[in-house]
């Protein structure tokens, strides 16, 4: 089958290590706040959104623009307000609702308030549900919280179409379609299969088709669960 280019109205923004973040309706809103910064109407900005919807991306995207150091999220993670706003005029905190010891954030905050500074939060559930300090749960509710929907078919296509493209994979349409309808939506879910697809490819010396995708995505499918379509398969 003749190769064939879909067409992906997608604006391209610059991030790390070579990658492409896509502006889609999903994440434009988020987008649109990140370009606002400075100018934000509280010291933080909350950035809301289910693991795999890019969220993390977007905050690599954002650091490498403001010069913000990122700090990983975990249980009792300590924090040095301080040293980190000594250096910088902003820090990106990702994934904090994974942990963060929290009257450092609280101090962190009110610090960055003093000073001018601003704050990236990115996490999968509002503040509310997680910050247990009064104090740091009134100043973060009050922050401006945007939302990351799921990737919409446009979205996933070109992160796959990219994908591939980095590994110097030739792929039709019909991959790429059937990889839409039955693949989970997330980005880290289209690197599994990506990765997986080269390997395959390399191991049998044979091209990426619709055959060998399918056997990727039953490969991972939960015990139990029925079969994958034949449809738009295409002949080995």
């Amino acid at each position: 089958m003749a190769q064939q280019q879909l067409p992906l109205p997608l604006e391209h923004r610059p991030a790390l290590e070579q990658e492409d973040f896509l502006v889609a309706p999903s994440n434009a809103e988020a987008v649109a706040w990140l370009d606002r910064w400075p100018d934000w109407p509280a010291p933080a900005l909350i950035l809301l959104g289910e693991s795999g919807s890019g969220k993390s991306h977007l905050a690599q995207v954002f650091a490498a623009r403001s010069g913000a150091p990122v700090i990983a999220g975990e249980l009792g993670l300590r924090l040095d307000p301080p040293a980190l706003l000594a250096a910088n005029d902003a820090v990106v905190i990702d994934d904090v609702d994974a942990g963060v010891h929290e009257t450092d954030l609280f101090h962190l905050y009110n610090l960055a308030k003093e000073t001018g500074a601003t704050l990236l939060l990115t996490c999968t559930t509002p503040p509310s549900l997680w910050v247990t300090l009064p104090d740091l749960r009134s100043r973060l509710s009050a922050a401006p919280a945007v939302s990351i929907g799921p990737p919409d078919d446009t979205v996933m296509a070109a992160v796959l179409i990219k994908l591939f493209s980095d590994r110097q994979l030739k792929i039709g349409v019909e991959v790429i379609s059937y990889l839409l309808r039955h693949m989970e939506r997330s980005h880290a879910a289209a690197r599994l299969v990506v990765d997986a697809a080269d390997h395959l490819s390399l191991v049998r010396q044979r091209p990426v088709t619709v055959p060998l995708v399918r056997e990727i995505l039953e490969s991972v499918r939960p015990k139990g669960a029925g079969a994958l379509s034949d449809e738009d398969e295409d002949d080995e």
